[in-house]
């Protein structure tokens, strides 16, 4: 057959609207990481600023979906010529690089940044987003055989390469300023696909007539409740089924980020697996091969019993099999939900006003997981809502059904029915006892596949099937963690969870964010003021601060940046000054209250600054601290924008020409010594770790110090005051320095450490 058919022109343009969607998608999902990228050093805090660029950017593609579903009413060439002349428009603005706002007023930045993060990217974020939908609607009135549904699969593909592409590929070896370059080719490379797109479509009526409506005037915008004419009317119910369908699936991908980062394994990129899941899910749900779909569908009431459960866990499992069981829940659930919202499609014709509606959708239930549950929840209780919700969504295969079997009397299935939920109420209370135990071992994965098995014939009654999943997440933890939030143990901020929790036995009071101990106290009277887990005596900050005043004199300055539970402030001695520097007022509240007392009891002088630490100390008078203590991670996340060269930059300049510099790098999935010390070697400093590990375990924690100085005889006084607690030189430094510019977790990672229980 030659290469100018009738089939072969459709497969080239096929091919073409093809590429066109997939490298759109991809643009669009290597943006969004590197403008906030772009923003974190100027902005501070990683949590505030991935939160309002996310918020920017689901508005922004919001947006984008509205302008297609608009544009799309009008005539082709005017689409083409309109959408084109915009595209060609917004890129004055590349390459992308921040824009020059004023300063935030104080109290402002919650509209500043996402204004701030809206002017860098937003002309040409809008268009990007607007077209997906709008090459389907093109590829549509091509008049080729085929319904276009199966290239929004395509779209959410070349999101999820993006995904990757920019952890993996661009942010390890490229700088910020050649992203940008590298992205402003990208955008290039789309500009002229579309045309060629726009050129494919013009040509329309010269070889195949175009379906109705493809090149006549179109009628008059309809009303997203309203049909224009020759256009079958969508109800509001379906609407809102349309709305329900794609808004739990993108809160429970956000909610699955923040449950496993909070309490089952906070490793690093791991926000990466969800998001990719979630857009993988579309790629089955939109394939015109339903085979996947369905097999997947089918399977889902087993994934949910089994992996559902694990929802309510508020307690740090620490294994790779809950952490997998919680993302493949995401997949199957979202695949599950995207084929019910697949299935309930309308005519293609109508296909913006769809996406539009998806698009709305995704917004709310990202705004609901990302700004509305931190505010109404003290822990993530977004996550077993949404995980419910989607079970109360999701179809059920008629696979389940075995109440028709022949022979089978409807009263004894039923009756069957209620004795299967008893033996799974009573194996779900067996399962509680055992999960409140130190080491519940592999009886509990046994206990959750048998309540599982005594679920699966309840599928029929679908409140019978949710009445096992909510048995499960009772007996997984549910109640231990209802019976915390009722003990009012946790505290929910912007910035995570915190956790306060008495040991009576052990007479001792710990605060965890996240996965993560950040300090504790002991409720013994003639203990409680002893800095116990990584700030005991043998540690490095410890002899660092005891020495401070032979290095500084009386009058030592000291500063620290992260609070926690205000421990280091009992290595205070009088005539010292101390100032912390914390971001979180959740936390100084601790202190404040007195649920912790070592702020209160050994340094009440001191001062404690409000704000991201890097922003504080570039705005202190120069060489006004002796002494700087940087001990700021959240949970096992790592701050980049903290330990930059910029960022040491910052530190030195408010260090005396003398100043010792401790910085705490204990980490369980991060190796951080070759960062520092490439750091140290492009600064000119000494450096020195002390790696401490303790052998009573109960009181004190491993830790890992690293002490740096201008001159090495600062560091030769903390070796010779403590012989028995020997400092060592740094692994060698890292090829390449962290930057603003850039800056990769990647080559660090502790690899053999995920694989096994911390």
């Amino acid at each position: 057959m030659s290469e100018s058919s009738p089939i072969a022109s459709i497969s080239a343009n096929r091919a073409l609207f093809v590429t066109t969607i997939l490298v759109g998608s991809f643009l669009l999902f290597l943006i969004q990481p590197m403008v906030a990228r772009m923003a974190l050093p100027e902005l501070g805090g990683a949590p505030a600023v991935w939160n309002s660029a996310m918020v920017v950017y689901q508005f922004l593609l919001l947006a984008g979906y509205a302008y297609a579903h608009r544009l799309s009413r009008l005539p082709f060439r005017s689409q083409a010529t309109v959408h084109l002349s915009l595209l060609v428009l917004a890129a004055i603005s590349l390459p992308v690089a921040l824009v020059g706002l004023p300063p935030s007023p104080p109290g402002w930045e919650v509209l500043w940044v996402p204004l701030l993060l809206a002017l860098t990217v937003g002309p040409v974020f809008f268009l990007v987003s607007a077209q997906a939908p709008l090459m389907q609607r093109w590829y549509f009135l091509r008049g080729m055989t085929g319904e276009p549904w199966a290239l929004y699969a395509a779209s959410n593909l070349g999101s999820f390469a993006g995904l990757l592409a920019y952890p993996l590929l661009l942010e390890p070896e490229l700088r910020l300023a050649d992203q940008s370059r590298v992205w402003s080719a990208g955008y290039g490379l789309l500009v002229a696909l579309v045309a060629l797109s726009a050129w494919a479509r013009w040509r329309a009526r010269d070889e195949a007539p175009a379906r109705a409506a493809s090149d006549a005037p179109a009628a008059a915008p309809s009303d997203f409740g309203e049909a224009a004419p020759g256009e079958e009317r969508i109800g509001t119910g379906r609407i809102l089924h349309w709305l329900i369908l794609s808004a739990v699936p993108s809160g429970l991908m956000l909610s699955t980020t923040t449950h496993l980062t909070t309490d089952i394994f906070a490793m690093p990129l791991l926000w990466v697996i969800p998001l990719g899941l979630y857009l993988l899910s579309f790629v089955v749900a939109f394939a015109d091969d339903r085979v996947w779909a369905r097999a997947i569908t089918g399977l889902a009431p087993v994934v949910v019993l089994l992996a559902g459960g694990f929802a309510m866990v508020s307690r740090d499992s620490g294994t790779l099999v809950v952490a997998a069981g919680s993302v493949i829940l995401l997949f199957f659930m979202a695949v599950a939900l995207h084929g019910r919202l697949y299935d309930l499609r309308p005519p293609a014709v109508q296909l913006t006003k769809f996406y539009f509606v998806m698009s709305l959708g995704g917004a709310l239930g990202g705004m609901f997981t990302a700004i509305v549950a931190p505010v109404v929840f003290d822990w993530v209780w977004e996550h077993p809502l949404l995980v419910f919700a989607a079970a109360i969504l999701m179809p059920l295969s008629s696979v389940y059904d075995w109440r028709r079997l022949p022979g089978l009397d409807p009263g004894m299935a039923k009756a069957g029915a209620f004795v299967l939920l008893a033996i799974a109420a009573f194996l779900a209370w067996n399962l509680y006892d055992v999960t409140g135990t130190s080491d519940p071992g592999a009886t509990r994965y046994y206990l959750t596949v048998a309540i599982a098995l005594a679920g699966l014939p309840l599928v029929p009654w679908r409140w019978m099937f949710l009445a096992v999943l909510a048995l499960l997440m009772l007996g997984q933890g549910g109640v231990e963690t209802a019976g915390r939030s009722l003990d009012g143990a946790r505290t929910r901020s912007y910035f995570g969870v915190y956790t306060v929790q008495d040991y009576r036995s052990y007479r001792l009071r710990t605060l965890a964010h996240g996965t993560t101990l950040h300090g504790q106290q002991s409720t013994d009277p003639a203990h409680a003021l002893e800095p116990m887990t990584y700030y005991g005596p043998d540690t490095g900050v410890a002899i660092a601060l005891d020495q401070a005043q032979r290095l500084y004199s009386k009058h030592a300055r000291i500063g620290v940046v992260g609070l926690g539970t205000g421990s280091l402030a009992c290595f205070n001695r009088p005539g010292e000054t101390w100032t912390f520097f914390e971001i979180d007022p959740a936390v100084l509240e601790f202190s404040r209250n007195r649920t912790f007392t070592f702020l209160d009891e050994c340094a009440p002088g001191a001062d404690v600054v409000i704000g991201d630490a890097r922003l504080e100390l570039a705005n202190a008078p120069p060489a006004s601290l002796d002494v700087l203590v940087i001990d700021a991670f959240s949970s096992d996340a790592i701050p980049l924008h903290l330990l930059t060269n910029e960022a040491f930059g910052v530190y030195l300049r408010a260090l005396s020409p003398d100043g010792l510099l401790v910085v705490h790098i204990s980490n369980r999935y991060i190796e951080l010594q070759p960062v520092l010390a490439a750091v140290a070697a492009r600064r000119g400093l000494a450096a020195a770790v002390r790696n401490d590990n303790p052998y009573d375990r109960t009181r004190f924690t491993p830790s890992s110090w690293v002490a740096m100085a201008r001159d090495r005889a600062q560091l030769e006084t903390l070796a010779d005051a403590r012989p028995d607690a020997p400092w060592e030189d740094l692994e060698p430094p890292a090829p390449r320095v962290w930057t603003d510019d850039h800056a990769s977790v990647l080559p660090y990672i502790r690899w053999s450490n995920l694989l096994r229980k911390p």
